[in-house]
């Protein structure tokens, strides 16, 4: 049993959603899982449910904010025989097209974290999400009428004081949005051998100085979370 998730491997499905917040972990499980998810991790606060999706085995574990909090639970996931975590959350929008709401894909993930390099031991790796995943995500999502954006993310150490002009280079080197655990998430994957996704809704336009932000509503951003969240359920289970 491991030391942050309480629980025994037979707690899980193969396919597990990893939100960081424990209420949209709980959320995910009341609304898209069939009836009858049973809780099987509230250690720390972190809740963890187990059900199923359309009659296939599902969980969803919240893993906090930030790389080192999210690489600990990607860790132990993937110690209690997890193959496939989908990231389900949201972002700060950094190119022009994207509008509140709008659905981002990662296809790679750049670590502005140094999680990623002490876990690599200074190798330059690129973290990337497993293809299959990401293809199927995208023609879903498209499907389901969302606006979708597919692409590098930016998986940032900072959500205040982030350095003047850094947003703005991120921008210019072509990265969509920013977040705080793609990166890891990608790496942890490579490492361990799990497939790896990470999907976001826009929930910030980001100025590009850095300094303020626009914030979706709460009802645009319900609206886009269970949107994506129908179809990363759906291709979870896949």
């Amino acid at each position: 049993m491991p030391i942050h998730i309480r629980a025994e491997a037979s707690d899980y499905a193969p396919a597990v959603l990893v939100p960081g917040d424990p209420n949209r972990a709980r959320y995910i499980a009341e609304t898209f899982f069939d009836p009858g998810a049973r809780c099987v991790n509230t250690e720390r606060g972190e809740l963890g449910f187990t059900g199923t999706f359309r009659g296939k085995p599902l969980s969803v574990q919240s893993v906090g904010m930030g790389c080192p909090s999210a690489a600990i639970y990607y860790s132990e996931l993937a110690q209690l025989g997890v193959r496939r975590l989908i990231r389900v959350g949201t972002a700060g929008g950094l190119q022009p097209q994207l509008r509140m709401g709008d659905t981002v894909v990662g296809m790679s993930a750049c670590p502005d974290d140094s999680m990623v390099f002490e876990l690599t031991r200074g190798l330059r790796y690129a973290p990337t999400a497993t293809f299959s995943l990401l293809e199927r995500c995208v023609a879903h999502l498209r499907e389901s009428g969302a606006t979708v954006h597919v692409g590098p993310l930016v998986s940032a150490a900072l959500f205040y004081d982030t350095p003047d002009g850094k947003m703005a280079a991120w921008r210019d080197l072509g990265a969509l949005a920013v977040e705080m655990e793609a990166a890891v998430l990608y790496t942890l994957g490579a490492m361990h051998g799990f497939e790896a996704l990470a999907v976001a809704v826009v929930s910030d336009i980001i100025d590009m100085d850095g300094s303020d932000h626009e914030r979706i509503s709460d009802e645009e951003l319900r609206r886009g979370v269970d949107r994506m969240m129908s179809v990363a359920c759906e291709v979870a289970v896949s």
